[in-house]
């Protein structure tokens, strides 16, 4: 998928905050703000109004959680991702927002220099998280005993299936994928919504989740060529 322009709806309650977001982000010229919003009320009604690709959410804001918003447009108003963007470190809010369907989390002391890349690895389909932020997913994970119903579940994928799950669990894009297998970006995202309707994940932190749950990281795997 390659987008000309990702539209990009800002969610906080202050408009310091919002106007110093806009500068970082007019230094894009592939992304642009669409809307902004006062709190995750107004951040639904504007997904609606605007069909976003991206919402760069605050979670505390007056008139409307942050959280309680991204469920809301994740789970009814798809395709629109949402990047959380937070004073907070990851440790309290990172495992409620992902489990909402974030897309991303990153702290505003890091906006000034990775917030275009977040917005763009969600737009198209990564998650984005920080190094220490994915090391806590399977920190919290790696001493939990894979269910024998999970492990029936992935014995279900087909081998090029079971391929494409692992090389998301590890990291890898679309693109980087389809190389890596020979195949098409297009012909990936078809294997994703296969494994999507067999094990009924579909963001990489839920990827990353099952995939320690059944010690697939612990296991060696020879990648088709």
């Amino acid at each position: 998928m390659t987008l000309d322009l990702i539209r990009v709806v800002l969610a906080d309650d202050h408009a310091v905050v919002r106007t110093g977001l806009k500068t970082i982000l007019s230094k894009a010229p592939d992304i642009e703000v669409v809307a902004e919003a006062k709190h995750g009320r107004e951040a639904v009604s504007l997904v609606e109004q605007f069909h976003p690709h991206v919402v760069v959410m605050d979670l505390d804001m007056a008139g409307g959680d942050g959280t309680e918003a991204t469920r809301e447009i994740v789970s009814r108003l798809g395709p629109t991702k949402v990047l959380i963007l937070t004073m907070h470190e990851e440790a309290e809010h990172l495992s409620p927002v992902l489990h909402a369907g974030a897309s991303g989390y990153l702290v505003k002391t890091a906006a000034d220099r990775e917030l275009i890349d977040a917005i763009r690895a969600v737009a198209y389909g990564d998650v984005y998280l920080r190094p220490t932020a994915a090391r806590m997913v399977v920190q919290q994970l790696v001493h939990k005993e894979p269910r024998h119903a999970d492990r029936e579940r992935f014995a279900t994928l087909s081998e090029r299936e079971g391929l494409v799950f692992r090389h998301v669990a590890r990291g890898y894009s679309g693109p980087e994928i389809g190389e890596k297998l020979n195949i098409s970006a297009k012909t990936v995202e078809t294997y994703k919504q296969r494994i999507h309707e067999k094990l009924g994940v579909s963001h990489r932190a839920e990827y990353i989740q099952l995939a320690v749950k059944l010690k697939l990281f612990d296991e060696e795997w020879a990648p088709a060529k």
